[in-house]
């Protein structure tokens, strides 16, 4: 039985060897799948878009946070001074007064930023990366760059196994089989020879078409899963920027109610929205 494993792997090792090299020089075909590599290039440029807005949601939400300190700052020096100035004690007053607003509505409107930092993080870095993992073990069109380029074929091989590209490649080395022993003389060991390999393509086609129906699901999952996201996420985002720059403290206050965002307690060490910065 041992015996027989070992056979079998050496046989398959020889064969997707072989397949592997003759794409490489040239001489052989490789599957190609235009329509799901299209989205697959379309999920990667998408990916570093999202990274770029998730780049700048992050400088934003350091950016307010500086100014929100500030204002707060400038709240204190102003009831401070109105306390030590009686001649401007209302100006200072209604200063003070202007700043602690603005400083508390910066407060909610980074918890909303927040909220939409870590959303976008989580769909740019979990959800996307993990279809972009599945992709990786049906993807092909860029083994130079995985491997380093061509060395040993005993290497070449180790380093395809550890890839997880098997799937397509065996398809195609088993495919070429069957079709140089179809073109073949049909004597009686030719056509036993031709029903066995008949036989493992078509075990091999079913694992590869497994694979790139694994990938097509998780396709089409991330898309509706990225739409029901973003939607949500853009819309909180521009309520609560649109009603801070308004002055509108209600409609700020409000959009952190629709969204179920709850703002961390006063008097933390930390604020919430900057530890993932």
């Amino acid at each position: 039985e041992k015996f027989d494993i070992v056979k079998k792997w050496g046989i398959n090792t020889y064969k997707c060897t072989k397949q592997l090299l003759s794409e490489r020089f040239g001489r052989g075909s490789r599957t190609v799948d235009l329509e799901l590599e299209t989205q697959i290039e379309l999920l990667r440029e998408t990916k570093r878009k999202y990274e770029s807005v998730l780049h700048l949601a992050r400088a934003l939400t350091a950016h307010l946070y500086s100014l929100v300190q500030t204002q707060h700052a400038l709240g204190d020096a102003f009831a401070d001074l109105s306390q030590k100035s009686p001649e401007l004690q209302e100006e200072f007053g209604y200063n003070a007064e202007t700043q602690k607003l603005l400083c508390k509505n910066g407060e909610t409107l980074l918890g909303a930023v927040n909220f939409f930092v870590s959303s976008i993080n989580t769909l740019v870095n979990k959800t996307m990366e993990d279809t972009l993992m599945t992709v990786k073990q049906y993807e092909t069109a860029r083994w130079d760059r995985e491997l380093g380029g061509l060395r040993a074929p005993g290497e070449v091989w180790r380093q395809v196994s550890d890839a997880g590209i098997l799937r397509r490649l065996e398809y195609d080395a088993y495919r070429t089989d069957l079709e140089e022993l179809s073109m073949g003389p049909r004597d009686a060991g030719a056509v036993s020879r031709l029903d066995a390999a008949q036989s493992q393509f078509q075990s091999h086609k079913d694992k590869y078409e497994k694979l790139r129906a694994d990938v097509a699901i998780k396709l089409k999952f991330l898309e509706e899963n990225k739409i029901k996201v973003m939607h949500k996420q853009l819309l909180l985002f521009h309520n609560a920027i649109s009603a801070y720059f308004a002055g509108n403290q209600q409609q700020l206050e409000q959009t952190l109610k629709q969204f179920n965002i709850k703002l961390k307690t006063p008097g933390a060490e930390k604020p919430s929205w900057l530890e993932e910065q």
